[in-house]
């Protein structure tokens, strides 16, 4: 195994060729594919006249456009139909597994594939979805790519890609009681904004990444990509390998002993250069919450809006534009702002750990007199264990909505959408304007249990404060 950062060798483990334009021709391991992105790409290799290269590395789901309230065919929306059946066809007619509705293995792409054990250390992971850098928490390099790269990975297994730099982002100390992986990775893009990533690698690395549980790793390294990364990763270690024991498509008897001692040769040696290095202190994190329309402007629940003269010079006018879309006070507490939809779920933050942290809040309380409040699993298996352990119960206990597996009011590409005006706390990723399927929709970010927090009390709220009651 070759020395330098896990991206250094995962990249030059699955370099084809070197183009002539610099860029390189990179094999993709992986090739994850949904309704949105995928029905573009399957004409254009017929157009072409092309055949699927390797399906067997090929897996698809529907996520994006299912409804939550229920998945019942044909939906009502017939354009969602009818980009269900085009998955459908396609998958079929090439080969390709799919995970659909009902299979007990449908969900958002980026939570069925680590849970099915697909994703695995030191792969390249392609998927027509910006949020794909979600996979590097296991030391795998994934990309988001466009719908006409998605047609290139299908004819060919492989991507032309220039290399990226690598920054190290290290992460000391431990996180508090009511701080989640959430808001250490709201305050790292706060530190260092949504432009300073571009044209990188980010590696997260240090104590407190290492405390992290997998789908903890997998909330950082699924936000990379909002501070301007390609993609992020997480060195694998001991709580990679132990998450990915004995799943559907994990190696298993000797292969799996082959398998963690290759895996553990991937992590950036000592002797690792990197291009940038950023230290982080997750001990004084405070639960965050944006403010704005970009994922770098948010401010801990203990803070005030920032005012014009504390931004940066060069951000003030994406600061004034966000003081006029959000409608919110410039040196006001963030802390009591109202909502009015509360969003728990996406490819951020729809895993079972993270619908245990907001039942923990929930658990005795009471959705807020006018609060529409809603659980989304990411998965049907996320669904069921949720609802073996009686999560789904609890949460109608507290007056809130328990829905089927989706995307729900992330992208709002499905009847899950904000209306007017209204403000959202939501456990999604961005908020940028008309995120969440209104074009003057409001969105606040935070974590789940601060969503759920909100919920109980109607406004942003910190959690400790009910977590302490």
């Amino acid at each position: 195994m070759s020395a330098g950062t896990l991206y250094d060798k995962v990249w030059q483990l699955h370099q084809v060729a070197e183009l002539a334009d610099g860029a390189t021709q990179l094999f993709i391991g992986l090739h994850l594919i949904h309704e949105v992105t995928s029905p573009q790409a399957f004409a254009g290799l017929k157009e072409l006249n092309l055949q699927v290269r390797h399906p067997e590395r090929t897996v698809a789901t529907v996520d994006h456009i299912v409804p939550t309230s229920s998945q019942a065919r044909p939906f009502t929306d017939p354009l969602a139909e009818e980009m269900l059946a085009t998955l459908e066809r396609n998958c079929s007619e090439n080969g390709i597994t799919l995970h659909g509705l009902g299979s007990g293995r449908q969900g958002i792409v980026h939570v069925i594939a680590p849970e099915l054990g697909l994703t695995q250390p030191g792969m390249t992971v392609a998927c027509g979805d910006s949020h794909t850098s979600t996979h590097g928490a296991f030391g795998a390099i994934a990309f988001g790519i466009g719908t006409s790269q998605v047609r290139d990975v299908l004819a060919s297994q492989s991507l032309a890609m220039a290399k990226l730099k690598v920054r190290r982002i290290w992460v000391d100390g431990s996180l508090q009681a009511g701080v989640y992986a959430k808001d250490l990775v709201l305050h790292i893009i706060r530190l260092l904004g949504v432009q300073k990533g571009v044209g990188y690698a980010h590696e997260f690395a240090g104590p407190a990444i290492d405390a992290l549980s997998m789908e903890e790793r997998m909330t950082i390294c699924n936000m990379a990509i909002e501070g301007g990364a390609r993609c992020g990763y997480v060195n694998p270690d001991a709580t990679t390998f132990t998450y990915l024991k004995n799943r559907e498509y994990a190696p298993s008897g000797e292969a799996w002993g082959r398998a963690v001692a290759w895996w553990s040769q991937l992590a950036s040696g000592s002797d690792a250069l990197f291009d940038d290095e950023v230290v982080v202190d997750a001990s004084n994190i405070a639960p965050t919450v944006t403010w704005g329309i970009s994922p770098g402007q948010g401010v801990g629940v203990d803070e005030m809006i920032p005012t014009l003269e504390q931004i940066a010079e060069e951000e003030r006018p994406l600061a004034e534009e966000a003081y006029r879309y959000m409608d919110l006070q410039a040196g006001a507490a963030i802390a009591g702002t109202p909502v009015d939809v509360c969003f728990i779920g996406s490819c951020t933050n729809g895993r079972l750990s993270d619908l245990r942290a907001a039942a923990a809040v929930a658990k005795g309380g009471q959705v807020a007199a006018g609060i529409k409040a809603f659980v989304v699993p990411g998965s049907e298996q996320v669904a069921r264990a949720a609802e073996q352990e009686g999560l789904d119960q609890l949460f109608r206990a507290a007056g809130f909505e328990w829905r089927e597996p989706g995307c729900s009011m992330c992208l709002a590409m499905n009847p899950d959408r904000l209306e007017g005006r209204q403000i959202s706390a939501s456990s999604s990723n961005r908020n940028f304007k008309g995120r969440q399927g209104s074009a003057n929709g409001r969105t606040l970010l935070m974590s789940p249990a601060m969503v759920a927090a909100a919920a109980i009390r109607g406004c942003v709220t910190d959690v400790r404060t009910l977590l302490n009651k």
